[in-house]
């Protein structure tokens, strides 16, 4: 009974730290296109990083392999990006392409001006 409590406990920890892992890939992979292995090279710019954190360097330690691993398996992801135009990715374009999409501009000059009060009423 306490060899089934120990496996069941390592496969949980295990499973907890996969699950974990890789999370500068799945972050890098988020945004724009930052060329291959984007997730690997921004741990690895952390653990090398004497500025950084004393918890952020081994957390990014941590998750360096799994990085690597989920960048190795979303090659194919980077290689289908990596001949696009990567301006209209940035936030600020996506923002804009956002605003002129919903007349963001238009509905605010329809908008009531705000008026600010300065003047107190005081007591006559």
């Amino acid at each position: 009974m306490i060899v089934k409590k120990n496996q069941f406990a390592g496969l949980l920890a295990c499973l907890s730290l996969a699950g974990t892992g890789g999370c500068s890939s799945f972050m890098s992979h988020s945004g724009p296109d930052q060329g291959y292995y984007p997730g690997t090279r921004a741990s690895a710019k952390i653990v090398a990083d004497s500025n950084s954190g004393w918890v952020m360097r081994p957390l990014a330690a941590i998750d360096l392999p799994f990085s690597a691993v989920m960048d190795t398996l979303l090659l194919p992801w980077d290689y289908y990006r990596s001949g696009r135009d990567n301006a209209g990715d940035s936030p600020r374009e996506r923002v804009l392409r956002s605003e002129k999409q919903n007349n963001t501009n238009e509905s605010l000059s329809h908008a009531a001006p705000l008026v600010i009060s300065t003047a107190h009423s005081s007591p006559q």
